[in-house]
Formats: structure tokens, C-alpha cells, sequence
């Protein structure tokens, strides 16, 4: 076909496939820019939240209670869910359902650790710990090493390592929901069986942590150990945060003392790593995670909360989570392959 001068080359058809791939950039360009308003309200919101949570951990200290947390989780992904596919939103309410469930249950059956009436561990846990240490009690020599009248660095490691455990694995559940729902899907499937292992050793298992080993509660008197100190406040005293501090006092009042075996705050110190670890390149901060579990385990015997056998048991639920788990996705994997490589095996004997 002869070309005309005016006429471009490519002909009318190309001016055609101009004239839509222009249409398509310009559509393109109206969708991105309200796309990147929502970006940056949600980025606003978010930031706001973080100086209000902040604001509010200076003051009163960390949220402990579970409906207090349950509705800043709540909060934190509606902010983090602007902008996103409508499809989002409408899978939002499962995943706080799924949360709020999960921690439900876990306190009821927590709680039912000192109510069914099965006998409570006292000696046994702290005689486990004297086999494994040839005779010593980990936590009376620890504080009679490192407890001093004035608060020291040790004190203060202590008391945030012992209260990250109630912040870092449920702002890790909204952060992955909120940007992996795969692998939110495969740390909740983790952590749900955590939970679930924990709350049954929990009501077979009644067990008096060192502290109340050393001298009981209101309802018990125990005297397994001499005289320990139940610390985890003192560093946050010395830093000043003491309205932090009578919140964790009255928090722990309604909390049942004997659901000590296995320790969640070591499992979920170890958790963490194990999760996130294989996902970290820069060795430094491979380093610095793999340091967590170890200064929690630490900071656990130190501030008499649990058993160096606690938190053995804590990390072996942890490591029997993510075996079986690895183990069931895997199949999950091979028998997605196989279904794949039969459809494409009928396909072609089809055609």
C-alpha cells in the first residue's frame, strides 16, 4: 500500500493503537494519582498513630489487657487497609475475628490451669532445674549475684526484654496481614498450635514459678526456694515510667499465676527469630535477632518468673510448631504440583 505524505507510517491502524495506548497511560495516570493520595493519608494516619501509641506507652506504658489490645490491633489495620482493593476490607473482619478468637480461647483455657484442680508442680519444676544446673537453683543464683540494692544495666536489659513479649508478636501479626497475607497465613498457623500446645501443658501442668515458689500468694504459702525478688518493673522504675509500671502490677493480679509451664515468653522470643530469620540477609542484624531468645531465657530466670525448664519447654512447643507445620506445607506444595502437572498432562492428551 503506497504511504501518503501526511499519512504516518503504520497507517490508521497504528494511529488507532496511539490513540488507545495514550487513552490507557492517561487512564493509568488518573487511577495512580488517587492511589498515591490514599498512600500518603494512610502513611499520615499510621504516623499519627505511632506518636498517639508512643504518647500513650510514655504515660501508662505498654497495652496488656486483651481488649485494649484487641482494639488498637483493630485500629491499626483499618489505617493500614486505606487504599488497599476493596477485597481487602472484605477479608478484614475474618482476620479480626480470627485474632480476637484465638486470644479468647487462649485466656479461657489459661485460666482454667488453677481451677480444674489438678495438683500444682512446685518441687518437681525447681528440681528439674537443679539436675540440669548440679544442684544450684538458676534464679537464687542469679539474683544473689546480680541484684543489687541500686538498679544496674542488667536490671533494666531485663525488664524491656521481659516486656517486648507484649508488643513484638502481635505487631508482627498486623504488619504481615497488613503486607503478607501469605505469610501471616503461616505465622498464624505457627502460633495458633503454639497457643494451643501451651494451653494444654497449662491445665495438666499447674506450676508455681520461682517467685511464688519462694514464698507463695495470698491463697498459698510455699517456701520451695529462700527469698526471691519479682522484679520486672524495677528497670522501668529507674527510667521513669511508673505509671507503666501499675498497670503491669494490676495486670498481673487478674492473670493466673500458675500457667508458668511451658514459658510463652521465651517460645515467642525464639518464635520470632525462627520466623523471621531465614527472611533477614544482613548478618548484623541476623546476629542481633538470634540474641533475643538468649536474653529473654536470661531475663526470665533472673526476674523469677520462670524456670530455666519453663523455658526449655517454651522453645521446644516452638520448635515442634514449626516442624510439623513445615512438614504439612510441604505435602501441601507437592500435591499443588502434582494437580498442576496432571491438568496440564489432560490438557495436552485433549488436544
Amino acid at each position: 500500500m503506497a504511504v501518503t505524505p501526511n499519512e504516518p507510517v503504520g497507517g490508521v491502524g497504528h494511529d488507532r493503537r496511539d490513540a488507545c495506548a495514550s487513552e490507557h497511560v492517561d487512564h493509568e495516570i488518573a487511577v495512580e494519582r488517587p492511589r498515591r493520595s490514599t498512600v500518603l493519608i494512610r502513611r499520615f494516619l499510621l504516623g499519627a498513630y505511632g506518636i498517639v501509641y508512643l504518647a500513650w506507652f510514655f504515660e501508662y506504658g505498654v497495652i496488656i489487657d486483651r481488649v485494649s489490645v484487641s482494639l488498637s490491633v483493630a485500629l491499626f489495620l483499618v489505617i493500614g487497609h486505606i487504599g488497599k482493593p476493596w477485597r481487602d476490607w472484605l477479608f478484614l473482619p475474618v482476620g479480626l475475628l480470627l485474632y480476637a478468637t484465638m486470644w479468647f480461647v487462649y485466656d479461657e483455657t489459661r485460666g482454667a490451669a488453677d481451677r480444674i484442680g489438678l495438683p500444682l508442680q512446685v518441687e518437681s519444676v525447681r528440681n528439674i532445674d537443679r539436675f540440669l544446673f548440679f544442684g544450684a537453683d538458676p534464679t537464687v543464683w542469679l539474683q544473689r549475684n546480680f541484684h543489687r540494692d541500686n538498679v544496674g544495666a542488667q536490671d533494666v536489659i531485663a525488664s524491656i526484654a521481659y516486656f517486648s513479649h507484649f508488643i513484638v508478636p502481635v505487631a508482627a501479626i498486623a504488619l504481615l496481614w497488613i503486607n503478607n497475607r501469605t505469610q501471616w497465613a503461616r505465622y498464624m498457623r505457627r502460633l495458633a498450635t503454639v497457643l494451643g500446645l501451651a494451653c494444654v501443658m497449662f491445665v495438666l501442668l499447674p506450676t508455681a514459678p520461682p517467685w511464688m515458689a519462694a514464698g507463695g500468694d495470698r491463697r498459698i504459702r510455699l517456701d520451695a526456694l529462700p527469698p526471691l525478688e519479682r522484679s520486672a518493673d524495677r528497670g522501668w522504675s529507674y527510667l521513669g515510667f511508673d505509671g507503666f509500671v501499675h498497670v503491669w502490677v494490676d495486670g498481673r493480679d487478674w492473670s493466673n499465676p500458675v500457667a508458668a509451664m511451658p514459658s510463652l515468653h521465651a517460645g515467642f522470643s525464639l518464635f520470632i527469630v525462627m520466623f523471621f530469620l531465614p527472611m533477614v540477609q544482613r548478618r548484623s542484624l541476623r546476629v542481633a535477632m538470634a540474641l533475643y531468645p538468649i536474653v529473654m531465657a536470661w531475663s526470665l530466670v533472673y526476674l523469677a518468673e520462670h524456670y530455666v525448664i519453663d523455658v526449655l519447654a517454651g522453645w521446644a512447643v516452638v520448635v515442634f510448631s514449626f516442624w510439623i507445620w513445615a512438614k504439612i506445607e510441604r505435602r501441601w506444595d507437592r500435591r499443588r504440583t502434582e494437580r498442576k502437572v496432571d491438568t496440564i498432562k489432560t490438557m495436552e492428551a485433549m488436544t
